[in-house]
């Protein structure tokens, strides 16, 4: 989720060659074997170094996207998911710091998880992930995040549309209709948690979906904690949803019937999930049209620069108007 950054940090890890990332590691001495492997990552620069027994990852932060206190703060809520037993990759503490520092870079170095791709169509799958999501949120629960940032209306939402409106990528042509449609769909997104202002929000992955986890002999492996957020629990649950209707009726029921095994569930959260769906849409496009000038944007969505991909995508909002208008789908 993306924070405001000046325009002169268009290309901010123009400076990071594979020589820096080497130097960076062997600074804090991890020892790196001269094996260096980049992984696929937008918002910061994540590499693979060494192979075999005692490879890691290592994570190089968007400059001033969070804050030294925000990330503190992700790494202190991994560190309690681990310490809960939760799969979760929780970054090496060097010298008592998490948060490392070399040259104008912060990065933070993590063990290699094994593991597979999901599959959640399997016997049990969504059953064994509802229990995990439900023990990672006991653990947020505990206490609130004191830095971190809130999933609402305010900056997924109002700020997301002003980044696109402000933005080169949005077709003049359409710049009214956007005005119009993303207006129209923000207020029924504002009336669903007006209508839902009594729900409690806790500490959250924020960003659960499955390009986010891994799957091992276990069960789920969490991943990147990068975008933990407070918010209410059905955000780290509604993106494990997809298909028609009725499939995602049933994928709801087997995902609650895990998580009620571990936690509680508010069902007056089901009401959010269609708003929740609009805000990710409409930040979505935010985080692209925000990005677009980092050279790692336009390769990865060359389509966002075409009027025929707004034109579908206010298609898109239309149609999550109507669906935040429809009955709930999923219930109790």
């Amino acid at each position: 989720m993306i924070n405001k950054t000046r325009g002169s940090d268009l290309q901010p890890f123009s400076g990071l060659t594979p020589e820096v990332v080497l130097d960076a590691a062997a600074a804090f001495g991890l020892a790196p074997d001269g094996r260096l492997f980049a992984l696929n990552s937008y918002e910061n620069r994540v590499y693979q170094l060494g192979a075999g027994e005692g490879q890691l990852v290592l994570k190089f932060y968007r400059p001033r996207r969070w804050t030294d206190a925000q990330i503190v703060e992700e790494h202190q809520f991994t560190a309690e998911l681990a310490a809960a037993e939760l799969a979760v990759a929780a970054p090496l503490a060097i010298g008592g710091e998490t948060l490392l520092r070399y040259q104008e870079f912060r990065f933070a170095a993590f063990p290699w998880m094994r593991g597979r791709s999901p599959e959640l169509d399997a016997p049990e799958a969504r059953r064994i992930l509802g229990r995990s999501v439900a023990r990672l949120h006991q653990v947020g629960a505990v206490q609130p995040f004191a830095a971190r940032p809130r999933i609402g209306i305010e900056r997924l939402g109002w700020e997301a549309r002003s980044q696109v409106l402000a933005s080169e990528l949005l077709p003049d042509a359409l710049r009214e209709r956007y005005v119009t449609v993303s207006g129209a769909l923000l207020e029924r997104v504002s009336e669903a948690f007006t209508a839902a202002a009594g729900v409690r929000e806790i500490r959250l992955h924020g960003d659960c979906h499955l390009g986010n986890l891994l799957w091992n002999e276990h069960g789920p492996v969490f991943v990147d904690l990068d975008d933990c957020a407070s918010g209410v629990r059905a955000q780290d649950l509604w993106m494990m949803l997809a298909g028609s209707p009725a499939e995602q009726q049933h994928q709801w029921s087997e995902l609650l019937e895990g998580y009620r095994q571990f936690a509680d569930f508010d069902f007056a959260e089901v009401r959010l999930i269609e708003p929740l769906r609009a805000l990710r849409m409409l930040h979505h496009a935010a985080w692209v049209a925000h990005r677009w000038r980092d050279p790692a944007f336009p390769r990865a969505f060359p389509w966002a620069a075409e009027p025929r991909y707004w034109e579908g995508y206010l298609q898109d909002l239309l149609e999550q108007i109507a669906a935040i208008d429809e009955p709930p789908l999923l219930h109790q």
